[in-house]
């Protein structure tokens, strides 16, 4: 099955999502990205017992972090499902790069820009 989605969304796989640190969110926006999003198993059903449950913690931080530094928490996001709704995978990739475009770009990468 072709899944249309983005062409602009960069996947990274990891073991489980509970392996994802905030510094590597932070870090993603400090790179340049303009919006991480996090599909981790559906709640309840990982692998590795509390994973995900870790995962959603660390993005709720990360929200609260961009929110205090302006960028706007918006632009990290927690989605659950499970290894079979590739079409979920596809709608929720679609959703996420909607909302960064109506946010427009990291202002992180934009001051860069500026400073440079």
């Amino acid at each position: 099955m072709r899944l249309q989605y983005p062409s602009d969304i960069k996947i990274i796989f990891v073991p489980c999502t509970g392996k994802v640190d905030v510094l590597h969110i932070l870090r993603a926006f400090e790179k340049g990205a303009d919006g991480v999003c996090v599909v981790g198993c559906l709640e309840g059903d990982c692998h590795f017992i509390s994973g995900n449950f870790r995962a959603r913690k660390r993005v709720e931080q990360v929200q609260k972090i961009l929110d205090t530094i302006g960028i706007g928490g918006e632009r990290a996001q927690m989605y659950n499902l499970s290894s079979g709704e590739g079409p979920r995978f596809a709608q929720f990739a679609i959703e996420m790069d909607e909302r960064i475009r109506k946010l427009g770009p990291n202002p992180m990468k934009l001051a860069k820009k500026k400073a440079a």
